[in-house]
């Protein structure tokens, strides 16, 4: 796997369509503890994906964010 501009932006795809898909945040198929560069890489992106996903998501519905032990 090359670690360009182009992978990044699939991985951030990646990851916002594992939200859409109702995917949890630990689905991640990349490794973040892995010795491999491009696992790394990948975890890193798909879960920023996944991320940003959330925020969009909650920040058009707040009544939809999860509460916090309460």
């Amino acid at each position: 796997m090359e670690l360009n501009r182009q992978r990044y932006l699939a991985l951030l795809d990646e990851g916002k369509a594992a939200f859409a898909a109702g995917d949890p945040s630990d689905a991640c198929p990349y490794d973040q503890y892995s010795p491999d560069q491009a696992q790394q890489f990948g975890a890193r992106y798909w879960t920023k994906g996944w991320i940003a996903a959330r925020t969009a998501a909650e920040s058009k519905n707040p009544q939809a964010e999860v509460s916090a032990g309460q």
